[in-house]
C-alpha cells in the first residue's frame, strides 16, 4: 500500500525486516493499534539461512516469503523507501514524494552493502568466480560455485567495520570444506581465509573450536587483514596486512563480504553519531537527542556484535520500552548487550557462541556452557528448528 497524503501514524516503524517486523508485532501484542512499516522490498527475507544456501545445505526458495506473509497482524504496510526524517516536524520523507507524520519513530532499515568501498569489487561480482552470500541470488550463485570446484584456490573475505553477523563469512567456508573432504578432493583445494581480527572471532573457548577446525581442514588464515581490492578478469584478490603490506592472491573462487554501513539519510537527518549509526542510550534503545524516536539492529550502535539474535532481546526490550512511554510510563527495560553467532562447521554440527558487549559468554540455557562447543544438537536448532521459529513466531513479535 502506498502513502496517502497527511498519513499519520502513531508508531510508525522504518524496515520490515527482522528487527522491524518483530517490534511491530511486540507493539500490537500490547496493545498499540496504530502501528505502520514502511519496507520497499516484496519479499521478506531470512538472512541467516544465505550461508547455508550457500555452503548447499538450503535452498534459496526457504530463506525469503512474500513481505505481507511475514508482517504480523495488524499493521499496515507502506511499500516505499525513506529518504531523510524530519524530527522537528515528526515526519519521514519517502522516495515517491510523499510525507509520513509519527508520534513515535521505530529506525530498524539495516545496513547498506557499500560495494564500491573495495576497488573494482562491484565489477567483479559480475564475473564468473567472483561472488557473496551476503546476497541471495549471489548465495545461490556461491552454492553452484563451490559445488562444482575440483582443485584450485578459493578465498573467503569478512570486512573490517561493523557489519551484520561478521562471522557469518565463514560458514560456507567450513561448509564447502567439509564437501570437499567428502568427495576427497579437499587436498586438491587451497582455501585462504582473510580476517580482520588478530584471531578466528575473539573469544577463546570460540577461538579454540574454529582454530580447530582450520587446522582440521587445512585453511590458510591472514589475520588482521582486509581485502582492498579485486582485478576480476584476471581473478586476483589484493590483499593487505597488518603491516600495510599487500599480497596478491590469484583464484579460482572468490566469496567476498563487502563493507557495510548505516543508511546515509541518518547521519543526513541529524541521527547519526560520528560513524553515522543512530545515536541511541545502548540499552534503552531511545535515541540520545530525540526521545519519540526509537532504534535497533544493525543501523543502532548499540556497542553489541550485530546479529539476528541480538535483534531477538532488543526488540523486546524496545517494544516494552516504547509501549510504557505510551502509557505515559518511564522506559525501564534494558538491552545488556547480548549476541549470537552460530559458526556451521560442517554439515551436521555448529560451534555456538552466545556473548555480551564485552566478548563474556552469556548461555542462554542455563548452567550448559558446553553449547560453545561443536554438536550436532546445534546444527539442528541452527539449520531446521531456527528458522521454524522464526517465521511462525519471530516476524509475529511472538517470541
Amino acid at each position: 500500500m502506498q502513502a496517502a497524503a497527511h498519513d499519520h501514524h502513531a508508531v510508525l516503524v522504518v524496515g520490515g525486516g527482522n528487527g522491524g517486523s518483530s517490534t511491530a508485532g511486540r507493539l500490537r501484542r500490547a496493545g498499540v493499534e496504530d502501528v505502520a512499516i514502511i519496507e520497499p522490498r516484496p519479499r521478506h527475507l531470512y538472512q541467516p539461512l544465505f550461508s547455508h544456501v550457500a555452503g548447499g545445505t538450503a535452498r534459496a526458495s526457504r530463506a525469503s516469503r512474500p513481505q505481507e506473509d511475514a508482517l504480523p497482524r495488524g499493521v499496515r504496510w507502506i511499500r516505499d523507501a525513506v529518504v531523510a526524517v524530519d524530527p522537528g516536524a515528526r515526519e519521514v520523507e519517502l522516495e515517491s514524494g510523499a510525507r509520513v507524520g509519527y508520534g513515535q519513530l521505530v529506525l530498524a532499515p539495516g545496513m547498506r552493502r557499500r560495494w564500491d568501498l573495495i576497488p573494482g569489487l562491484a565489477e567483479a561480482i559480475e564475473t564468473p568466480a567472483v561472488s557473496s552470500h551476503y546476497e541471495l541470488p549471489l548465495a545461490a550463485k556461491t552454492s553452484r560455485l563451490l559445488r562444482d570446484l575440483h582443485r584450485g584456490t578459493v578465498v573467503f573475505t569478512e570486512p573490517a567495520g561493523p557489519a551484520s553477523c561478521a562471522g557469518a563469512s565463514q560458514k560456507p567456508m567450513y561448509l564447502a570444506c567439509d564437501h570437499w573432504r567428502r568427495l576427497g578432493v579437499l587436498d586438491d583445494i587451497r582455501v585462504v581465509l582473510v580476517v580482520p581480527t588478530p584471531t578466528p572471532f575473539g573469544i577463546p573457548m570460540i577461538d579454540e573450536e574454529l582454530s580447530r577446525k582450520i587446522d582440521e581442514y587445512g585453511i590458510e588464515v591472514r589475520f588482521g587483514a582486509e581485502l582492498v581490492a579485486v582485478e576480476g578478469e584476471a581473478r586476483v584478490a589484493v590483499v593487505r596486512g597488518r603491516d600495510g603490506v599487500e599480497e596478491r592472491i590469484g583464484f579460482d573462487v572468490l566469496n567476498a563480504v563487502p563493507p557495510q554501513r548505516a543508511p546515509e539519510w541518518i547521519a543526513e537527518s541529524g541521527l547519526g553519531d560520528a560513524a553515522g549509526f543512530a545515536d541511541v542510550d545502548p540499552e534503552l534503545l531511545r535515541h540520545r537527542r530525540h526521545p519519540e524516536i526509537w532504534a535497533l539492529g544493525d543501523a543502532a550502535e548499540t556497542g553489541a556484535s550485530r546479529s539476528g539474535g541480538a535483534l531477538r532481546k532488543q526488540t523486546k526490550a524496545l517494544a516494552e520500552n516504547l509501549a510504557a512511554v505510551l502509557a505515559g510510563r518511564r522506559p525501564a527495560s534494558r538491552y545488556y548487550g547480548y549476541s549470537v553467532a552460530p559458526f556451521t562447521v560442517s554439515r551436521r554440527s555448529v560451534v555456538f557462541a552466545e556473548f555480551d558487549r564485552e566478548l563474556r559468554q552469556r548461555p542462554t540455557v542455563p548452567g550448559w556452557r558446553g553449547l560453545a562447543r561443536e554438536r550436532t544438537l546445534t546444527w539442528i536448532l541452527d539449520r531446521h528448528v531456527l528458522p521454524r521459529v522464526y517465521w511462525h513466531l519471530i516476524t509475529k513479535g511472538r517470541a
